[in-house]
């Protein structure tokens, strides 16, 4: 696949992903164009792993953000893959040069549970 050009650049959750890609699926269908192999396998990703909507990701992310020692791009993935437990936390975490206190991992995971 070649990109010809950047439109935006911004951090989304899987389920916005799902609706955008939605949306370009409806436009090419209207359009009468074929789906390309790599759209219809980010497709058929999305629709196979986003779990909220996208108005409720959105809003997990930005709760997240609120938390201290809290990087967009970390709860991005948290808001994807909505964590259970302490251990996928620190999962999520592990290439970062900080650790987590159990109270702020207790703080994530309340948010967690509270969007699910």
């Amino acid at each position: 696949m070649i990109v010809k050009q950047v439109i935006r650049d911004e951090l989304l959750t899987l389920p916005e992903v799902k609706e955008e890609l939605t949306g370009i699926r409806k436009e090419r269908e209207n359009e009468g164009k074929e789906l390309g192999y790599e759209l219809r396998k980010a497709i058929a990703h999305a629709e196979m792993f986003s779990r909220l909507s996208p108005e409720k990701s959105r809003e997990l992310a930005n709760e997240l953000m609120k938390l201290e020692k809290m990087k967009p791009e970390i709860a991005i993935r948290i808001a994807d893959i909505l964590p259970l437990s302490n251990d996928e936390i620190r999962s999520i975490y592990a290439k970062e040069r900080y650790t987590l206190t159990e109270s702020e991992l207790k703080q994530i995971l309340d948010l967690v549970i509270k969007f699910t």
